[in-house]
């Protein structure tokens, strides 16, 4: 759980940094991909790779077995099934980001381009390919919402053991929350908007999003608040590497920032 959640905050330390560089200079915004190909190329990038993608893995064998085992108390109801198939499903999906991440450190292959065109193409050449990659737009929306809703209700605390640290960190954590719900929010529209033209050029990641604010009204500044967003979320990850409280193996007298 803890090398999980500490390599997503690296990774998103990265992009945070490079958005906000980007935001200042004429550079490039990145998304996850190439943000990680630029990391390859700097001094002991290969071995940090390799850690990154071990800590991904991690992190699928943590959500997975939260998921199966209840760690968390979710219950089995409805609202608890599906929170625990959602666990599942985010491991699934961050193991397949820890495959990508140590094929990289391996081969150093970079092919460029957008890799959320690349699977969008993939997906609408499937029969009903449409239909899936406009599921695919609802679900990440959906998530953007939840976690933009996590960080402003302050649902998050209930997990976050209290103590002075957390305490004052709490406001970043909850603004860079907010910000990549609403990040996660631009992908999904772009992602739709693919499947309404069935256009696979239409789609985004993460790194066409933070392009496109740079294109808007005050684009700078959208672009720089997006970047300090996203290092708000990487201390989150960070956070909660070091302080979640899991109610099947934490004190039972732990106190969190809830109480």
């Amino acid at each position: 759980m803890r090398a999980g959640y500490g390599a997503r905050g690296v990774i998103y330390m990265i992009v945070g940094g490079l958005a906000l560089l980007a935001a200042f200079k004429s550079t490039q915004a990145s998304g996850t991909k190439d943000a990680l190909a630029a990391l390859r190329d700097e001094p002991y990038g290969v071995p940090a790779l390799f850690a990154i993608g071990l800590g991904l893995l991690a992190y699928l064998v943590w959500r997975v077995t939260a998921g199966v085992k209840d760690v968390e108390d979710h219950g089995t109801d409805a609202e608890g099934l599906f929170a625990r198939l959602g666990q599942i499903v985010t491991g699934l999906i961050h193991g397949g980001i820890g495959i990508s991440v140590l094929a990289l450190a391996m081969s150093g292959k970079n092919s460029g381009g957008s890799s959320a065109q690349d699977w969008t193409q993939k997906l609408m050449a499937m029969p009903g390919g449409r239909y899936i990659v406009a599921a695919g737009a609802l679900i990440l929306l959906g998530a953007g919402v939840y976690y933009a809703y996590k960080g402003w209700s302050g649902k998050y605390k209930g997990h976050l053991a209290r103590t002075h640290f957390t305490e004052s960190i709490d406001p970043v954590v909850k603004i860079g929350l907010v910000i990549y719900g609403a990040i996660l929010g631009l992908v999904a529209f772009s992602l739709g908007y693919a499947a309404l033209t069935a256009n696979p050029e239409q789609a985004g990641g993460l790194g066409e999003a933070l392009q496109s604010l740079r294109g808007m009204a005050f684009g700078q500044f959208l672009l720089g608040g997006a970047g300090l967003g996203l290092i708000g979320f990487a201390i989150y990850n960070f956070v909660e590497a070091g302080y979640r409280v899991i109610p099947k193996f934490s004190d039972p007298d732990i106190r969190t920032l809830l109480d």
